[in-house]
This record gives structure tokens, sequence and C-alpha cells, in this order.
């Protein structure tokens, strides 16, 4: 049996990316029913949160060092947390059904584990 090694060109690849940005696109719909007060307050936050994670991945994955990408992944990881507290919020605040946000927690938290792949791979990289 043969393994197969895929080289990954592009951000857009990445398993952690594509699943934080069904995230991000996820929240962005959601967020339009939110209440009009909260659109520059929660909906904003959430998105900024959000958008950030996937930002982070490709910023990483353009870094020539290996410490400098770790380091944007760690970033990520912490705005996809910062997104999972205002997910939170917004389910406590009634602004999302439980099914809405039992959706969006699965894609976060999913999110959250391919990111700490990338992290994981990348400290491997680091010490060889």
């Amino acid at each position: 049996m043969s393994t197969q090694i895929t080289t990954i060109n592009h951000f857009t690849q990445l398993n952690a990316w594509q699943k934080n940005h069904e995230l991000v696109i996820a929240i962005y719909k959601t967020t339009r029913k939110f209440p009009d007060d909260e659109k520059f307050g929660l909906v904003s936050q959430i998105r900024r949160s959000a958008s950030s994670i996937t930002a982070n991945i490709a910023e990483g994955f353009g870094r020539k060092y290996k410490k400098d990408r770790n380091r944007f992944f760690q970033i990520a990881n912490g705005s996809n947390t910062e997104t999972q507290n205002h997910l939170i919020l917004s389910k406590d605040l009634e602004y999302l059904s439980k099914k809405e946000y039992e959706e969006l927690k699965i894609l976060v938290w999913e999110g959250y584990k391919l990111i700490n792949g990338l992290i994981a791979s990348t400290n491997r990289n680091l010490s060889k």
C-alpha cells in the first residue's frame, strides 16, 4: 500500500482553513437576524473574531519561518476561542436558538481541533 503525499500550495487547501471558513460564513448568515442594536456590538465582535481565525491561518501559511507560522496559528486558535465565547453569549442572550447554537458549536470545535493539528504539526517540524 502506497502513501500519497499531497503538497499544499495555497492556504485554502488546509482543512483548518476550510472548516473555519465554513464557520465564518455560518456566523455571518446567522448574525443577520440579531437585534439591530447589536449591529455595532456583539455582531461586530463575533464577525471580527471569526474572520480573524481564517485570516491568521492564511497569514501563518504565507510565513517563511516555522516560528512565525506557528505564532499566527496560535493567534488563530485564540480567535477561535474568542468566537466560542461570543457564541455562548449569543445563546445566553437568546439571539441563537438551541439548534443554531449546537450547529455553530460543532463547527467552531471542529475548527479548533484542526488548528491545534496545524500547531502540533508545525511544532514537530520546529524540533527537526
